[in-house]
């Protein structure tokens, strides 16, 4: 069974920053591509950014220069830190990855349950 766990997320002023996380457990021989998305109130879930299965990232244009994935391979853990936040960016954020269980065993996507930015003054 493999958990995708976020945590970081909160209330923020707007120019602030918040750093989320997110952890993957349980049965893991690789994870491929990994990556954060959002989903606003009324609105579509998007991609915010994103690792490809080779380590090249890309980022939706509405958050470049401002936030920044990374990972730590070594903890299965996963980092988006972003900077001066806007009042747009307040949504809910979903961490997903694309695990292999099992050395012979197929990729499957996994989703976290997601946590709360609330960009408000």
């Amino acid at each position: 069974q493999v958990q995708l766990v976020e945590s970081g997320g909160g209330l923020v002023q707007p120019g602030g920053s918040l750093r989320l996380s997110c952890a993957a457990s349980g049965s893991i021989f690789s994870i491929d591509a990994m990556g954060w998305y959002r989903q606003a109130p009324g609105k579509q879930r998007e991609l915010v950014t994103r690792f490809s299965k080779w380590g090249s990232t890309n980022y939706a244009d509405s958050v470049k220069g401002r936030f920044t994935i990374s990972r730590d391979n070594a903890k299965n853990t996963m980092y988006l830190q972003m900077n001066s936040l806007e009042s747009e960016d307040t949504a809910v954020y979903y961490c997903n990855a694309d695990i292999r269980p099992y050395r012979y065993g197929a990729v499957n996507a996994y989703w976290g349950q997601g946590t709360q930015v609330t960009v408000s003054s």
